[in-house]
């Protein structure tokens, strides 16, 4: 007797990842690489969309999959880009892949994000530290492509050396335009450095917008928030103007593991991105 095995569909569940494919790789410092990601399935393509501060759960097969922040334009429909700090095993595993490598993608997760449309009209300033300057990246290039939709535009960024800087070529294009107000600044300068030096919060005194005014974003070392966030409100800056990225806790993405939980908020489901204003009475966020 012969039986009919019909072979089932394998069900797609939110931890199954999408496959797609490594086009193109560069070397942003001794220890970033930027990865552009292209999602195999083309209709997959064109509908995976994101805010800014969103983030995606990337698979090295056979070996994990860790989550990274999303650096690139959402208005980007063909593509999108990871930096990608060597710290882990599956970071460690994308470094020393190609162009045409496969990974999987979930996500885009987080529905925190930076409120670019409730910025608009208003002043906006970025505080960046280190690899902080990936998660804000989406929203510097957002409002740089609608610059007419906002007011005075400000990164400060600050690293520890001149080698460390991401997106240096990017940075020194856009310090020669007028759309926005770049102030670098490093620990440890080296001979040509000729800006500021010392932490980024030394920068934070000489902002000149109205409260009223202005949003803030900060993304970088936990270290940093605490005094970025003091110098902030001794200059009268509103917390529900303040927002801060802290995806540095998150593991699962979708809410399974508890790993980020903070009070009663999950950052991989409830963030990445909070207000102050939500956070402020958080010990275990700051």
């Amino acid at each position: 007797m012969v039986l009919n095995a019909e072979k089932k569909e394998t069900k797609k569940t939110i931890y199954t990842p999408d496959l797609a494919t490594i086009t193109q790789v560069k070397e942003l410092t001794p220890t970033e690489k930027q990865f552009t990601i292209e999602l195999d399935d083309v209709h997959k393509r064109k509908e995976f969309s994101f805010e800014p501060g969103q983030f995606v759960e990337l698979t090295v097969f056979g070996l994990g999959e860790a989550p990274f922040s999303i650096p690139s334009s959402p208005n980007n429909k063909e593509n999108f880009e990871l930096c990608v700090r060597k710290i882990g095993n599956v970071s460690n595993a994308l470094h020393n892949m190609e162009p045409g490598a496969k990974v999987g993608i979930r996500g885009p997760y987080g529905k925190g994000y930076f409120p670019y449309e409730k910025m608009q009209g208003k002043n906006v300033v970025i505080v960046a530290g280190g690899i902080g300057m990936a998660p804000v990246r989406s929203l510097l290039k957002v409002i740089l492509e609608d610059r007419s939709s906002y007011n005075d535009f400000t990164l400060i960024y600050g690293c520890i050396d001149p080698n460390n800087i991401l997106y240096k070529q990017e940075i020194e294009e856009l310090k020669k335009s007028n759309d926005i107000d770049i102030k670098l600044t490093v620990d440890n300068p080296d001979d040509q450095w000729d800006e500021h030096v010392g932490v980024c919060t030394n920068l934070i005194p000489d902002l000149d917008y109205s409260p009223e005014d202005t949003f803030i974003v900060v993304c970088g070392p936990p270290i940093m928030y605490k005094f970025v966030i003091l110098e902030l409100e001794d200059k009268s800056f509103k917390p529900e103007n303040i927002f801060l990225s802290l995806e540095r806790r998150m593991e699962c993405g979708v809410g399974k593991c508890n790993h980020c939980h903070i009070g009663n908020k999950l950052v991989c489901v409830d963030g990445p991105v909070f207000s102050l204003w939500e956070i402020r009475n958080l010990k275990e966020a700051i």
